[in-house]
């Protein structure tokens, strides 16, 4: 997509792959891209609100054609009915106690003031008809531009997310082949140096408002190796809210993402695991609560 991602990140030249950048010219590109990106959303938001105002002038025209509308029909069905009644009472015979010169000044007087009603109804209902059409032209362009403008800026934010995933280092121990040298847990929570590690990224990545836990003395699995972390989700044994569970969706997805870099063997959340040898969803076996179907953390085993 973006011009602006070209211009700030250039492209590779023919036959030659771009060196990795340096963690200093990730963290500077980072805030060029910030600075892109929060203009782009300010003109967006901008966009959102005159949209919304157009949505109000465009319905408030609809209404206006539907009264003179109303209007015109209703001046439409007077001046025929008026019509009738002037051709009944067009034989002076048939009024023979009124001055029948009177009677055809009268109906002409309200002839005229009848015509030049419906003149007006009907040019107000041009006029509304006008209003609205032009006003509904301009609520198709301006919603283009709002759903442009997101767009831009939701490619944007991905360039963004893609650059910070960048920053995201390679843990110790990963063999040239892609696997991991087994590590001893160490430091007071047990655990090892890559869990340790994927544990700080994924705090420094994500707003965790529940605690985390890693080591535990269990009979299996790799909590009590030190090479498995829960990030709850809820206070424990409570369904998480939707903002949590959107949280969880998130704190997966990445670790699965940035799993290959970082040494994550497998991921389970809301009763499924993703294993990175086997990629793809799978459901797990009912086993009997929130917590223990990993409904209310994320755990990440690491190799």
């Amino acid at each position: 997509m973006l011009a602006c991602a070209s211009l700030v990140f250039g492209t590779a030249a023919e036959g030659h792959a771009d060196p990795k950048p340096s963690e200093t010219r990730l963290k500077k590109q980072l805030a060029g891209l910030q600075k892109k990106v929060d203009r782009l959303i300010t003109d967006y938001n901008a966009k959102r609100v005159a949209l919304a105002k157009a949505k109000d002038a465009e319905k408030a025209a609809r209404d206006r054609l539907a009264r003179a509308q109303t209007d015109y029909d209703a001046a439409q069905r007077a001046i025929r009915q008026f019509a009738g009644a002037r051709y009944q009472t067009s034989d002076a015979t048939l009024l023979p106690d009124l001055n029948s010169a009177m009677v055809v000044f009268q109906l002409e007087q309200e002839q005229a003031a009848m015509i030049t009603r419906f003149a007006e109804v009907r040019t107000e209902r041009q006029q509304a008809a006008d209003a609205a059409r032009v006003l509904a032209a301009q609520l198709t362009s301006q919603a283009a531009a709002v759903k442009g403008q997101r767009e831009d800026a939701e490619d944007l934010i991905d360039e963004i997310k893609d650059k910070l995933d960048q920053l995201v280092p390679v843990a110790p121990g990963k063999r040239a082949g892609g696997s991991w040298a087994p590590e001893l847990p160490s430091g007071s929570d047990n655990i090892t140096p890559r869990t340790a590690l994927m544990r700080t990224e994924v705090r420094d990545h994500f707003p965790l408002g529940f605690p985390v836990g890693c080591y535990r003395a269990e009979d299996s699995g790799e909590h009590p190796l030190g090479r498995a972390c829960d990030f709850m989700m809820s206070s424990g044994g409570s369904m998480p809210s939707p903002a949590m569970k959107a949280l969880g969706d998130s704190v997966a997805a990445w670790a699965i993402k940035n799993g290959p870099k970082l040494g994550v063997m497998y991921v389970i959340w809301q009763q499924r695991i993703y294993n990175l040898g086997h990629p793809g969803w799978r459901p797990m076996a009912d086993r009997g609560g929130i917590t223990a179907n990993h409904y209310d953390h994320v755990h990440i085993s690491m190799y």
